[in-house]
């Protein structure tokens, strides 16, 4: 049995916009496609955006940054990886470069040796160039630099 979807007035679309972004950041695409669901017209969810805006529950600077702290402490993530997402996301590059600023060089290169470091230690029992491919690719993969990445591992196979 398919599920009919409910036709919103712009006021109730903007009431529920309105939880929907106070609950967690959010970035226009997504309310974008929130709004796409409520059976509301393009004009009215630009008008919907254009209301969330203004009453600051819908801040591009603000989700990018918090997008980029949380990848990259919560799960790791590599500026590479952050800026890819965040460009799917059809965040601007104005945001995306301030987003990238605001994560802490030095924590970033306690990450990426904690992450070589562990992925090191997981590959014992091949050869060193094996090992270090393996340990490079899994770091670049995390979206870590390629050049900070083998910069770091030099201090791995010069033992």
């Amino acid at each position: 049995m398919q599920r009919q979807q409910e036709v919103y007035t712009v006021s109730q679309a903007l009431e529920k916009a309105m939880k929907y972004c106070a609950y967690q950041e959010r970035c226009q695409m997504e309310v974008r496609d929130k709004l796409r669901s409520f059976q509301i017209t393009e004009d009215e969810r630009e008008e919907v955006i254009y209301s969330l805006i203004q009453q600051n529950f819908l801040n591009e600077e603000r989700f990018s940054i918090a997008y980029a702290r949380g990848k990259f402490r919560i799960k790791g993530w590599g500026k590479r990886k952050i800026e890819f997402a965040l460009t799917q996301k059809q965040i601007s590059k104005f945001c995306i470069d301030k987003a990238l600023g605001e994560i802490d060089e030095t924590e970033y290169q306690k990450m990426l040796q904690s992450i070589l470091e562990k992925n090191w230690l997981k590959n014992k029992g091949i050869q060193n160039y094996q090992r270090a491919a393996k340990t490079a690719q899994h770091a670049i993969g995390r979206g870590f630099e390629s050049a900070l990445v083998w910069e770091q591992l030099k201090k791995y196979t010069n033992d």
